[in-house]
């Protein structure tokens, strides 16, 4: 017969308090001197959720995760003796979360459109069933009295979450040990439903508690050399992140955060997606929920939803479970990690993250720094971005969690704290361009503002797929600045006033702003461009550089070359050669090769005249 584990949710409470202070979303108790730092609370009657922050000597300082209106001096406070943890198993591909893991259907079922104090909600359905399929390896070696070592990652069975997505019961790493006594046959059972146990006497079941402020033990990190192919050109190009990177889109309001991370998550070649909306707009995170739903796979024809983990935090929810709501996001990506997916993580934004700590650290009188942020804001940052990388796991696996966040800096001045220290901590930035957004040029990412540190590491990638790689991001990225440093120049004189050499530079950086960087998001063709396009279309446009500046060391008037037809079809070659069906780039090359070879061949004869 199979038992049930029993839930942490309904452990009985260990030690009890009295509220002596209330101040937001801080409240401090006594009588707690015995529980434990980042305890998980219950406060008043109606069973606030809270976490203890600090401890000094009987007293206890608290940040709830719910809203405390009415909450008044004297209410009990009850320990769970456990600290803040997130319930891991099947159900979570497609569900929709706060903070602190409460599913918001079964929320809004309960307590209406409203989130009303003291709701709960599982975070994995109980009663739903799941077939599981165990390791034959191990059946076969249990029905022949191998002893089998229960270590951490032993694969025990798969379930299939999704679709899209098959979930690997593993031994968890906080397993004492032993060895495997039982192993629960073919069937379905449900997350508490024990599927495992060790001669220890520890049992498994589906789902497992995992706490969120520690991060899961791997057994070593791997150099991140694989890129996370995005599909849009300034990205994987000349400012490329790796599976398992980090990386940052800071802009201002309205410069296209959000649906940059949007197009990353539907098109980027990660397993799992987990989207976190911490401290966003209503509105705009009503969009993320209404349109994620909708979206399809471009992989598998199927609805995104069946790779994906939505963390819903507004700015009108409890400040203090938008803290939380990154470890959340974070522990849940480390889950699917550990089964050898690759994660990537967009969290929008960490700028309403840090006002949350800022908010929370005035609450407890702690002495400000810069800006009025926290201390301690670079450490809380380090250690959520740290928790990325590509990895080996405890199951031999290779595996990676990336970090794309957001940062919203108040009207877009990158030296404010939380962009100055992010940028300490992640070795992507993805600056946004206020001007190139005006302009409808998306994505509005600066090509003069923008780096990535990854592009050595992974430059062997490119180089098996094509050779050309190096060569043309470095010629591109240095035309770039060449014409950014004339655009000073023609500012104060104008263009006629430059040699057809420096001319000519503005006219091929423009070709490279509207024929490659540029994207059009709802064109069919151009919305995602697989990596061998994108680098045929860069060489094609430094190919034109090229044979140009030819034409003009041999006397040819730049008039002559601008008034060529095969600049105006570069320009629309993005959205003209589908992704399978890159022959046409050949037939461009061939076209570009005889324009210039009847141009140059032109004043050729009349040098010799």
């Amino acid at each position: 017969m199979i038992e049930k584990k029993e839930t942490p949710l309904s452990s009985p409470s260990l030690i009890e308090g009295r509220v002596i202070r209330i101040s937001g979303p801080i409240v401090r108790a006594e009588g707690l001197g015995k529980a434990g730092l980042f305890d998980v609370v219950e406060v008043g009657e109606k069973g606030i959720i809270g976490e203890i922050i600090r401890l000094e000597g009987d007293q206890a300082v608290i940040q709830v995760y719910e809203d405390n209106t009415g909450l008044q001096v004297g209410s009990i406070v009850r320990s769970t003796g456990r600290p803040l943890s997130v319930f891991l198993g099947p159900g979570l591909i497609g569900t929709i979360y706060d903070g602190i893991q409460r599913p918001l259907d079964v929320l809004y079922r309960l307590s209406g459109p409203f989130l009303q104090p003291g709701v709960r909600g599982e975070p994995l359905d109980s009663q739903k069933r799941w077939p599981f399929t165990p390791n034959p390896d191990l059946e076969r070696r249990l029905k022949q009295g191998e002893s089998i070592p229960m270590q951490p990652g032993l694969l025990l069975g798969t379930v299939q979450e999704t679709p899209s997505i098959t979930t690997k019961i593993l031994v968890p790493p906080n397993m004492k040990g032993g060895v495997l006594e039982h192993l629960a046959p073919e069937g379905t059972y449900t997350v508490l439903d024990v599927i495992a146990r060790s001669s220890m006497g520890e049992d498994i079941s589906l789902g497992q508690w995992w706490p969120v402020r520690r991060p899961r033990p791997v057994l070593k990190k791997l150099v991140p050399d694989t890129p996370l192919v995005t599909g849009l050109r300034v990205i994987d190009m000349f400012f490329p992140l790796s599976k398992g990177g980090t990386a940052a889109i800071p802009g201002g309001f309205g410069t296209g955060k959000t649906m940059t991370q949007h197009a990353i998550a539907k098109w980027c070649d990660a397993d799992v997606i987990v989207y976190i909306g911490c401290g966003e707009r209503g509105n705009e995170m009503t969009e993320v929920l209404s349109e994620f739903p909708h979206l399809v796979d471009p992989r598998t024809g199927r609805s995104l939803m069946e790779r994906t983990i939505l963390i819903a935090n507004t700015s009108n929810m409890p400040v203090a479970a938008r803290e939380v709501s990154i470890y959340t996001g974070i522990t849940l990506a480390e889950y699917y990690r550990d089964m050898g997916y690759h994660v990537a993580i967009m969290a929008d934004s960490t700028s309403r993250w840090a006002e949350a700590l800022r908010e929370l650290s005035g609450r407890m009188e702690e002495m400000p720094a810069e800006e009025g942020f926290p201390s301690y804001l670079p450490t809380r940052l380090a250690e959520f971005y740290e928790r990325s990388g590509r990895v080996t796991t405890l199951s031999g696996k290779e595996g990676s969690v990336s970090i794309i966040g957001a940062v919203s800096p108040p009207g877009g001045d990158f030296s404010e704290p939380v962009t100055q220290h992010t940028k300490r901590f992640i070795r992507c930035f993805w600056a946004l361009d206020r001007d190139l957004a005006n302009a409808r040029h998306y994505p509005a990412i600066s090509w003069s503002d923008s780096y990535s540190e990854y592009a050595e590491e992974i430059r062997p990638w490119w180089e098996r797929r094509n050779p050309a790689w190096v060569s043309l991001r470095r010629a591109a990225l240095e035309l770039l600045k060449r014409e950014q440093r004339l655009q000073e120049i023609v500012r104060l004189i104008g263009p006629d006033a430059l040699p057809d050499e420096d001319r000519l530079v503005l006219l091929t950086a423009d070709i490279i702003k509207n024929g490659f960087l540029q994207q059009n998001s709802f064109d069919e063709v151009d919305r995602y461009c697989v990596p061998e396009k994108q680098v045929r279309i860069l060489d094609l446009i430094m190919k034109f550089h090229e044979r140009a500046l030819m034409c003009l060391q041999l006397g040819a008037p730049l008039i002559k070359i601008t008034e060529l037809p095969i600049r105006e079809q570069l320009v629309r070659l993005k959205s003209q050669v589908p992704n399978d069906a890159l022959d046409l780039l050949s037939a461009m090359e061939r076209d570009l090769k005889g324009a210039f070879d009847a141009l140059e061949g032109t004043y050729k004869a009349k040098e010799v005249l």
